[in-house]
This record gives structure tokens, C-alpha cells and sequence, in this order.
């Protein structure tokens, strides 16, 4: 049992082994073509040939592998959703990328067995036969489980543990440190084939003694498939008054902390679904109940000691969620196909959401073993520019920051339309609404402000600022101002650029120049755009300009002879872990600058808040800070 142990570099070297890799692993997501066949015989049928019975077969096959496949997807959701479930998780910790990416193929376990099924059927025709329902069918498939698949899958679980064949297949299961869903289809291909022969024992014994049925086939597939995803969920679902009331119980069913133990203790909790072959066995975790008692007794969760406060972007982009699809959430967003037809249902959740009016927990991770969260507002991006919105919206995240200060959180960071101008002052409302808040309110905006300032060359003497009288417009004016950078300002409202003029040093103001239209910055090639740009304003620009922005959505990259830069965005520290899903358009580990800020001011053990006007003195502080925590810059020009 050592060998369990040993490093992942040996472990992985040992790929070669017979059977280790599935025969379709090369094709990658094409792989589900190999449903083509199936889907093929089954329109041939329909449309070609008189009677379909003779090909039902395939459709059942496809059916099942559809409804199998959402058993786990919405497996998957409910132990992604934090909200319900937080206080409940077996292991607190996130699951990271290196995790999803290995689990990327969970289902090929699906396409074995349908091709498997598919040779049962055309070796015993008479399987394609069988009457909907029998009840006796139901009571024979639930004796051959408990008498045959049970303990035959107890005994070859305990060999894949065996110090030869562990290292060379059952290791990779186990690369999963932290059970979800998917982690139950995620295991070798000499797994899978044993695991079809469980399988097979309680529907086709059924079928072969003359008891069978399309419902059995149906019933005990799916209900294995729930129980297995059950047991891998990492949320323990059973109070424990289930086991506590009819002891009998714990031997009967097991719980998801009792299969999490086994990923802890490799010698224990070995079974399917019943633990009492494990007490057979003696190798029954005898931790299993008490764990299980503390576990779903827990009411409170630990409080996180950040909060980064989110809104949704777009009914797209509320897509991109860990809970809705963890594979596509944990990549970069964007607009995919597959997300077009969800779309009306995308919509009607938002706007349930909006009714409930409720602020969500959907992400945790850590950073230097502090707990970090990100809550959502449930509104959509449009929702911030109707008037009568206003008042909604700065009540939920009012809602939200006492909440946070009830829970003892130390820092909450407003992301972009949360902290708007016109909303609330970047946070100033709250702030002086509540004098005596201890959790401090943070916009992040003067790291945003150094991002942008860091990206921009120092041989640039001249810049267009759209967006220049808002809190980073204005800090970045006033900083290249500084720097004896002429910035052409594009407002016509001169009373406000006066004001803001007014504010650089006086051999400085200079640089400070007002434009009241686009055509003023014609001859001007570095534009920084903090408002949304139209086709025929980005028209202006001479070819060859970059775009640097921070307007939230970014724009659309028109001019192909021009460049444009992503939003401000800092990559995380290494040692943060349990972070499995991407920042709207970020990349893997890497947020935006206001989320960076904020975890800056928790790192730096700041006191004060950081809402409304940016103190410009501060930028190259925040900077320096941020560099010595070890963010780093996506693009620095410096």
C-alpha cells in the first residue's frame, strides 16, 4: 500500500500501462461523433424503413446516455452551489484547474458503455424485445446487486488498491484530491470495462432469466449513476437522524462523507454503495459516522475574510458560472453555440433572480490561507442604466456590505457597476450611510488606475482620454499630467475639466487639454477609453493607434489596422489555491484590477476605505504593494 504514495512524476510514467488509456483519447471533444452511428441507424429507421422496432435499440441507448449525462451535469450544479450548500461540503476546499482539466473527459465512460450495450444488442436481439414494465424484474435486479455486483466490486476495488495494480491504473482516480461529481467517471478505461461488468450483472441477468424490462434497463442505470454521483458530491445531503433513528441504515446506503474518507484513507471504505461489506471486510473507517454527524449538524460555514462583489454582465455571460457548466466556466468567456439555445432559460432564471432579489455566494478560493468569496448581485448589466433600477440595486449591495460586516469580513470590493459614479459614488453613499462600519468598502479602482498607467510606454507624450471627468479618468489625467504627458480630454463640460485642471500643479496644468469631440484626436495614436466607443468614433483614430481601456463591457475591436488592449487585470499570487473558474474574459488566474485591489488591501492590513475620488499620491503606493505580494502584470510597458 506505500506505492500508493509516491510521487505524481512516477505515477504518471506509468500511462503505458495495458488498457490505462481510452482508445478514442486522441480525438479530443470529436470523440462524441461516436454517437454518430447510433443517431444514424435511428433516422435511417424512421424515415426509410417500415418499422422501426428492429433499430429501437440505438434510440434507447441514446436516451439513456442523454439522461445519464444530466444526472451528472445536475449533480454537478447542486454541489457547485455554494448558496445552498456551503455549510454542508465535506472538504471546504475549491477545486482548481489542474483538477477540472484532468477530469475534462469524465464521460468517456458513457460512449464505452454505449458501444458495449450496442454489441449486447446485436448478439441478443431479443434484449430489443423486452416489455415496458415487470415487477418482478425490480425485485430480481435488487438481489443480484446486493448478492453479486456489491461484493464483487467491494473485492476488485480492493485489488485496484493492491500495490501492483494501484501505481499502474486506480493512482489517477485519486489525483482527485477534493470529490465531485465528475470524479466518479473519472478512472482508466480497464476501470470502465470492469465497472460495465457491474453494471451488467443486475439489468442483463434480469433480462436473461425472463424478468427484464425497459424500465428496469432504465431505472437501475440512472439510479446507479445518482448514487455513485451522490457519494462523489462532497455535500453531505442526509441529516444525521437518518442513520441515528434506524442504525440499520449506515450499512445499507452509504453518504458522501463516507466515500470522501476513502479519497483520505486508502485502505478504508471500500464499497459500491453499501458499507456493509466493508464491516465485513474490516475495513470500515470508523470515523465514518461521527464525521458524518459534525458534518451535517454544522450551521455555520467559516466566514471568508474577503468579498469581492460581482454583478452580472449579460445573459451570456451569466452562463459562465462554476455551477451551470464547471468545464466551460473554467476557461476565458465567450459567446459558444452551445449556449444559444439556454438562452431563453438563462433569461427567465435572471429575471427569478431579479424577483428573489437576493445576493448569491458563487466562488471561494484561498490566498495565503485566506479565505476569499466572490457574491453576486442578481442583476444584468442593463439593469444598472434604468432609473428606477437604482434604488434596488444600491439597497442589495447595502444588503451586502452589512452582511459582510455582521459576519466579520474585513475587506468588500465593489466590481465595476457596482462602485458606479452615478450609482453611489464609488461606495462613498454606503460609507457615510454607515460611519461605523468595521469591514472596509473597497473599489480597487487606483490599482486599476496603476495597471493602465504601467501599460502605457514611456516614450508616449501625448494620449485621448474618453471617460476623463469619471474617478479614473480624472486620476489618470491628473498622473500623466504629472509625468509631462499631454492628455487630450474629451468632455464638454468645461467646468469640470476646469475643476479637475485645477487640481494638477500648477507647471503641469498645461498637459491638461480639453476636447469637446472625437475629431480633435485625429492626429493622436494611444487613445485610453473609459466609454464606450462606436465604429464611427473609433474611426477617428489614425491606423496604427492601441486602444487601452477600462469601460465595462469592453468595446468591439472595429479597426483592423489599430490595437487593442484587454481590460486591467492583475495575475494572482502562486500560492493561491482552490480557484477553478475564470474572471468573465480573464484567463486562468488572473482577475480583474478592482478584484486585485481589494485583496491587496487585505494583504496590506489597510484600515481606511477606499471609495470615491482616487488619491492620485496613492497609485505608485498600490503599485508597489501589489508587486511585492507578488501580482503581476499581464502587459507592463515600464
Amino acid at each position: 500500500m506505500e506505492n500508493q504514495n509516491e510521487g505524481s512524476d512516477s505515477l504518471l510514467s506509468k500511462k503505458d500501462a495495458a488498457l490505462f488509456s481510452w482508445p478514442w483519447e486522441n480525438l479530443g471533444n470529436y470523440k462524441y461523433l461516436l454517437y454518430g452511428p447510433f443517431l444514424a441507424k435511428v433516422i435511417y429507421s424512421m424515415y426509410w424503413k417500415e418499422n422501426i422496432e428492429d433499430d429501437i435499440w440505438c434510440l434507447h441507448i441514446l436516451i439513456l446516455c442523454a439522461l445519464r449525462g444530466l444526472v451528472h451535469q445536475l449533480w454537478c450544479t447542486y454541489s457547485n452551489m455554494l448558496c445552498l450548500v456551503r455549510t454542508r461540503r465535506v472538504s471546504q476546499e475549491g477545486i482548481g484547474f489542474e483538477q477540472i482539466d484532468n477530469e475534462w473527459h469524465w464521460d468517456n465512460f458513457l460512449i464505452l458503455q454505449a458501444i458495449v450495450g450496442s454489441f449486447v444488442y446485436l448478439n441478443f436481439p431479443s434484449l430489443a424485445n423486452l416489455p415496458l414494465w415487470d415487477v418482478r424484474g425490480f425485485i430480481s435486479c435488487l438481489i443480484l446487486h446486493i448478492g453479486i455486483s456489491e461484493p464483487l466490486y467491494y473485492w476488485m476495488h480492493r485489488l485496484l488498491h493492491s500495490p501492483h495494480l494501484f501505481p499502474l491504473y486506480h493512482w489517477q482516480h485519486h489525483e482527485s484530491k477534493i470529490t465531485h461529481p465528475f470524479t466518479a467517471g473519472h478512472a482508466t478505461f480497464l476501470e470502465h470495462l470492469l465497472l460495465c461488468v457491474i453494471v451488467g450483472i443486475p439489468t442483463l441477468g434480469t433480462a436473461f432469466i425472463g424478468y427484464g424490462s425497459i424500465s428496469v434497463m432504465y431505472s437501475y442505470i440512472l439510479a446507479f449513476d445518482f448514487l455513485r454521483c451522490l457519494g462523489h458530491s462532497n455535500v453531505e445531503i442526509f441529516p444525521h437522524s437518518f442513520y441515528q433513528h434506524v442504525p440499520l441504515l449506515r450499512y445499507i446506503i452509504y453518504c458522501p462523507t463516507y466515500h470522501s474518507l476513502h479519497h483520505q484513507d486508502m485502505k478504508t471504505n471500500f464499497c459500491l454503495f453499501m458499507p456493509l461489506y466493508d464491516l465485513l471486510g474490516n475495513t470500515l473507517n470508523t470515523a465514518s459516522w461521527n464525521l458524518q454527524k459534525e458534518i451535517s449538524s454544522r450551521t455555520n460555514e467559516r466566514a471568508p475574510e474577503f468579498v469581492f462583489l460581482v454583478h452580472i454582465v449579460d445573459i451570456m455571460a451569466s452562463m459562465h458560472t462554476p455551477f451551470l457548466f464547471r468545464s466551460f466556466s473554467s476557461v476565458p468567456f465567450s459567446t459558444r453555440l452551445f449556449l444559444l439555445p439556454l438562452w431563453p432559460f438563462a433569461f427567465l432564471i435572471v429575471l427569478s433572480m431579479w424577483l428573489k432579489s437576493k445576493v448569491l455566494l458563487i466562488s471561494s478560493y484561498n490566498i495565503r490561507g485566506k479565505l476569499n468569496q466572490s457574491w453576486v448581485v442578481p442583476r444584468a448589466g442593463f439593469q444598472y442604466f434604468l432609473p428606477f433600477a437604482a434604488e434596488g440595486i444600491n439597497n442589495l449591495i447595502e444588503e451586502a456590505i452589512l452582511r459582510a460586516d455582521k459576519l466579520g469580513i474585513k475587506v468588500i470590493s465593489l466590481a465595476a457597476l457596482n462602485k458606479n459614479e452615478a450609482l453611489n459614488g464609488g461606495g462613498t453613499l454606503f460609507v457615510d450611510k454607515h460611519p461605523n462600519l468595521k469591514v472596509r468598502v473597497v473599489h480597487g479602482n487606483t490599482l486599476t488606475a496603476a495597471v493602465i498607467l504601467n501599460e502605457i510606454p514611456r516614450d508616449v507624450h501625448e494620449v485621448f482620454l474618453t471617460g476623463a471627468t469619471s474617478k479614473l479618468g480624472r486620476a489618470i489625467a491628473l498622473y500623466l499630467a504629472r509625468r509631462r504627458v499631454r492628455v487630450l480630454m474629451l468632455t464638454q463640460s468645461t467646468e469640470r475639466f476646469m475643476k479637475i485642471r485645477r487640481e494638477a500643479p500648477a507647471d503641469c496644468q498645461k498637459f491638461l487639454v480639453q476636447v469637446p469631440k472625437y475629431q480633435g484626436a485625429k492626429q493622436c495614436k494611444t487613445w485610453i477609453l473609459g466609454k464606450w466607443a462606436t465604429p464611427r468614433e473609433q474611426s477617428w483614430a489614425p491606423s496604427g493607434t492601441h486602444f487601452y481601456q477600462f469601460v465595462v463591457p469592453p468595446v468591439i475591436p472595429f479597426r483592423r489596422d489599430c490595437t487593442y488592449g484587454k481590460l486591467a487585470a492583475m495575475r494572482l499570487p502562486k500560492d493561491v489555491t482552490g480557484l477553478g473558474s475564470c474572471e468573465y474574459t480573464m484567463g486562468r488566474g488572473v482577475v480583474h484590477a478592482c478584484h486585485a485591489g481589494g485583496l491587496l488591501h487585505l494583504l496590506e492590513g489597510w484600515t481606511h476605505h477606499e471609495v470615491g475620488a482616487i488619491d492620485v499620491d496613492q497609485i505608485d503606493v498600490v503599485w508597489e504593494a501589489a508587486l511585492k505580494h507578488g501580482f503581476k502584470p499581464l502587459y507592463n510597458s515600464r
